[in-house]
């Protein structure tokens, strides 16, 4: 990854993971607690695309096992989130840019469900059985609606930022200077305007001459 993908990825994952620690996970909301980390990995890998994202993820999931207060093993939150993060880069639209919210929203409930239960599941295997007495639908159900609440004010704002690091401004201005100088040689060493704007008022011009003349013989000839 280049220097501006990875230190917008670092920053965006440290202020998901400080907002989910020092604000969300003491809401004292029933089921799950909304997850700003996930919907962080989700924006960046539907702008990066699979691999990225599979990077991101794995290092947002390190990143949270590590910190405190976490109770589980480490490694866990890390495949949880690099397999979400590989999936969801998996349907990274080829412009970087989503047509409709529809796409993201499914995307946002399927990963809020995947990751619960991913979850769940890694930790059955460590002899982690907390899923088991909250109760895995009631968890599975919460996640997902609060992950779908939260995921229109998060989702589209990381990919925003993330478009906005991959553009360069510098090259795009003198990329737009090269065009036009490319275009006056063109119209000065030829004589023709090159363009469709160009063309189309010579158009109009000329048929509205036209206009004019067929009304003036149209008179003369009453």
């Amino acid at each position: 990854m280049r220097f501006n993908r990875m230190l917008l990825s670092t920053t965006l994952v440290v202020v998901a993971l400080v907002v989910q620690v020092s604000v969300l996970a003491r809401l004292q909301l029933p089921g799950a607690v909304p997850d700003i980390m996930l919907l962080t990995v989700l924006g960046l890998a539907f702008v990066y695309g699979h691999v990225s994202g599979a990077l991101i993820g794995f290092g947002a999931g390190l990143l949270a096992d590590l910190a405190p207060p976490a109770d589980h093993a480490v490694g866990r939150y890390a495949l949880v989130l690099c397999v979400i993060g590989y999936l969801a880069g998996l349907a990274k639209p080829e412009s970087g840019q989503l047509r409709s919210a529809s796409g993201p929203m499914v995307a946002v409930v399927v990963a809020a469900l995947a990751s619960t239960m991913l979850y769940a599941g890694v930790g059955a295997l460590v002899g982690d059985t907390a899923a088991r007495h909250v109760g895995i639908g009631w968890l599975l159900f919460t996640s997902a609606l609060y992950d779908l609440l939260l995921a229109p004010f998060v989702v589209p704002l990381v990919m925003a930022l993330a478009r906005r690091a991959e553009n360069d401004p510098l090259a795009d201005t003198q990329s737009s200077q090269g065009n036009d100088v490319a275009t006056g040689w063109l119209s000065s060493g030829t004589g023709l305007r090159i363009g469709s704007q160009g063309g189309g008022l010579r158009i109009r011009a000329a048929r509205s001459r036209a206009a004019k003349a067929g009304r003036i013989k149209g008179v003369k000839r009453l």
